[in-house]
């Protein structure tokens, strides 16, 4: 919290400066929780097509909360460490994930990348029909915007697709209108790579869980498996399953009224519905009487938010200034360091001190 704070409090509009365009950079975004061969596929594809330029991480970091709104398994200065270890250059933080609403947090995320000064963009998606032409269109420089049931072209008003997406491809579309919004331009900065098939998140957090990886050893990088035996073995995960839970439950018991509508991703009716049922004694008990929501993971945001504390004001006021620095977690060496501060678009360079 107190990172968020000192970002919060330090924030301000003259931080950006003009990048050197004769080094070309790479830049990702993903949680590394943990990482596995389907990112390790991404990665590699962007380099070998672009061996010269910088590969940047970008891994979300303060409150070390998901997208699913659950601790991810390893902090992020490990999932950093483990990124590098299998081919990255440079390892930033992102934004608050699992605090965010995903329009939030792709906003947030989109502000990034233009300070980092991107040319290349890899994704992974999902090959579904109809799909290839959402893709060619932001290939273009279109901003495709995912509305209900449907999926619209920005600048043609054109439909593009009536049906909703999965969940990979709708972060592309969703992301492609943030940065139109920002007034980025991502014309042929897109690389789509199709994702392999092969790897399973949850049977990999269950052999993380277990501590045992014969069943996956073929979904991750040898590097990955090493560190996560390593931070087991010294008690430091997984984190996955820990929360807060006497700060959720005293905010939660304890916030007014007004205090609780005023948190990120509240309403009224929400805080209206934990004051109607408290007291409670446990995270279950809250979590059972939130509504399902929007997205299938917004309990488990809510709960990340009554972990957090943070008003939907500060988040705000926080995205308008992001980033107010670049946290770098980690790098290859200090020659790449250097590049990486002459690329970027943005004067306050700052390496995590954890």
């Amino acid at each position: 919290m107190s990172i968020f704070s000192n970002d919060f409090e330090n924030r301000k509009n003259d931080c950006f400066k003009e990048g050197n365009d004769n080094v070309k950079l790479i830049a990702d975004f993903t949680e590394y929780s943990p990482l596995h061969n389907g990112h390790f596929h991404c990665m590699n594809v962007a380099k070998s097509q672009f061996p010269d330029a910088l590969f940047v991480a970008i891994v979300p970091g303060l409150f070390e909360r998901s997208g699913r709104g659950l601790p991810y398994i390893l902090p992020r200065e490990v999932r950093a460490e483990i990124a590098i270890s299998v081919g990255a250059d440079i390892v930033v933080e992102g934004p608050p994930m699992g605090i965010m609403g995903s329009g939030q947090y792709s906003l947030a995320l989109s502000k990034m990348f233009k300070a980092l000064n991107t040319d290349i963009i890899p994704r992974g998606y999902n090959p579904v029909d109809g799909f290839d032409k959402i893709l060619e269109r932001i290939s273009l420089g279109h901003g495709i915007a995912p509305k209900p049931y449907k999926i619209v072209d920005m600048e043609t008003k054109e439909v593009l697709l009536k049906d909703k997406l999965a969940e990979d491809n709708y972060v592309i579309v969703s992301f492609s209108k943030s940065l139109r919004k920002i007034g980025f331009d991502f014309k042929d900065k897109f690389l789509f790579v199709e994702r392999i098939s092969g790897v399973s998140g949850s049977k990999i957090r269950e052999s993380v869980s277990n501590n045992d990886f014969e069943l996956v050893r073929d979904m991750m990088p040898a590097e990955t498996i090493e560190i996560l035996k390593r931070e087991i073995d010294g008690n430091r995960a997984p984190l996955h399953d820990l929360r807060y839970d006497e700060r959720i439950i005293d905010n939660a018991n304890n916030l007014s009224f007004e205090q609780l509508s005023n948190l990120n991703l509240f309403n009224d009716n929400l805080a209206q519905k934990i004051l109607d049922n408290r007291p409670f004694n446990s995270i279950d008990e809250i979590y059972d009487i939130l509504d399902q929501g929007f997205s299938r993971f917004f309990k488990t945001r809510i709960l990340s938010v009554l972990e957090a504390n943070v008003s939907k004001e500060d988040i705000s006021s926080y995205i308008d200034y992001y980033p107010s620095v670049i946290r770098v977690l980690g790098y290859k060496n200090e020659d790449v360091l250097q590049k990486f501060k002459e690329k970027i678009n943005h004067k306050n360079v700052v390496l995590a001190n954890f």
